[in-house]
């Protein structure tokens, strides 16, 4: 129960993609201009994120591992996650045209997310997990915890990010701040709130 707690802590807090990390940097500052969005670009994050995780983790571990194709990981990745965004894309368009409407626009800027990618690629270096999250050892069923709760801390990001940039955008900001030097500042004092999890 304790690892589990610690992987959950550690994905949404301490080791955030966007705020520590600093990957998924272009759809946190480019999505987070209204709640909706943000919030859409969030789930579909998610998402991917634990399905890439799920994926990609035995896929690395029973296959290219053993055959030394270690080196055609990223390849395989970004094949994999390109995969998984057009399945989505296809599925929602085919039963919630709805739900496609209002997520569509955001689905294929996934592929290019970085956070997507980098969520893949720490889950299989098991070295770093283990020191990383203080546990004895990584498994399949660690990897899409990790995987699920990095996008959830994604997901809050982007959120908190979209609600400040909304109460910024109703309040009076002086000209030569106006716009994204006002963002860059907002994402500045977020990194800072999250980073005093990494000193816990």
């Amino acid at each position: 129960m304790g690892q589990f707690l610690m992987i959950i802590v550690s994905a949404v807090f301490i080791n955030n993609f966007v705020v520590v990390q600093f990957l998924g940097i272009c759809p946190f500052l480019g999505v987070s201009k209204d709640f909706k969005s943000a919030l859409g670009m969030g789930i579909a994050v998610t998402f991917v994120m634990t399905l890439t995780c799920l994926i990609t983790y035995p896929i690395y571990t029973y296959i290219l591992t053993p055959l030394g194709l270690q080196f055609m990981e990223i390849i395989v990745f970004i094949f994999i996650i390109a995969s998984i965004v057009q399945m989505i894309e296809m599925t929602l368009k085919k039963f919630s045209p709805t739900l496609y409407n209002a997520m569509g626009i955001y689905l294929p800027l996934i592929t290019t997310n970085c956070a997507v990618l980098g969520a893949a690629e720490l889950v299989i270096d098991e070295k770093q997990m283990i020191s990383l999250l203080g546990i004895t050892s990584m498994n399949m069923g660690y990897a899409v915890l990790y995987g699920l709760f990095a996008g959830v801390g994604f997901t809050l990001a982007i959120v908190l990010m979209s609600g400040l940039r909304e109460k910024i955008a109703r309040s009076e900001v002086p000209k030569r701040l106006k716009g994204f030097p006002i963002a860059m500042i907002t994402a500045c004092f977020i990194a800072m709130a999250f980073y005093v999890f990494t000193l816990i």
